[in-house]
């Protein structure tokens, strides 16, 4: 049997560095107390570049990240987080934003840009029938909802996919990508020799209100950054013995 053609190839990098990842990782802590020391722009900069290039469902980056650096807008948004010290007290204050209504465009924009010439049918294809097809919900869902029953009256043959069918679902779809972005942000920011701290304890309304947010866009966390003060970290670190999360089967 032949083996497959391939159409692209790119190979692993040679340098790599597990023990300095591993560092990063561990080091990263949810801070709650920084100093006043400002993060350089393009340190933040190329923390928010790397974030920008997590993993994400088909290329089409549904995320926005808000860099709040008015004076008046970040007093208002420390009040939007229940006054936290770790609000109060960042250097840098970032909203991360999940999107449902950008993936149209964003699918436009991988067929323009695709980095390859000329462009793969099964690209073309995948973003001008398949995406459409997967992601378009309709008025109250009804497309979303009519194809939810017909891929659960297909799976009794064979797998499929079972979603997103709703609009709700899209959110749900739009935070998994937009989550894992705003990790690659705060690691980036500890390889950096900064740190961070992701809140959820916030006012959602008041906080759409600030950014004038619309509908289609969803705050999953806002995050505080700077250098960590020396009292910054409240507690020592509790993992649960990994038995109870990792399985084989």
């Amino acid at each position: 049997m032949n083996a497959p053609k391939i159409r692209y190839h790119e190979p692993a990098p040679t340098e790599n560095d597990a023990q300095a990842l591993r560092r990063v990782i561990a080091g990263r802590r949810s801070v709650r107390k920084f100093t006043s020391r400002p993060i350089p722009p393009e340190v933040l900069d190329d923390c928010i570049d790397l974030a920008l290039l997590a993993p994400n469902s088909s290329n089409l980056q549904p995320w926005a990240f808000y860099k709040v650096q008015s004076p008046a807008k970040k007093r208002e948004l420390v009040d939007i987080c229940l006054g936290q010290n770790a609000a109060a007290s960042a250097a840098e204050l970032i909203v991360v934003v999940a999107r449902t209504d950008t993936w149209r465009e964003h699918a436009r924009l991988n067929l323009e840009r695709f980095p390859t010439q000329p462009l793969p049918k099964l690209v073309q294809q995948y973003y001008q029938l398949v995406v459409p097809l997967a992601y378009t919900q309709g008025p109250l869902s009804s497309l979303g909802l009519l194809r939810k029953r017909i891929s659960r009256l297909s799976s009794r043959l064979r797998p499929v996919p079972q979603g997103p069918c709703s609009h709700e679902e899209m959110r749900l779809w739009a935070c998994k990508s937009t989550a894992l972005a705003a990790e690659n942000l705060m690691l980036a920011l500890r390889a950096h020799g900064f740190d961070s701290c992701p809140m959820e304890g916030y006012d959602e309304r008041r906080l759409a209100r600030l950014l004038d947010l619309d509908a289609d866009a969803m705050s999953i966390m806002v995050i505080g950054a700077g250098e960590r003060a020396p009292d910054g970290v409240y507690y020592p670190q509790l993992r649960f013995e990994r038995e109870r999360f990792v399985f084989s089967v």
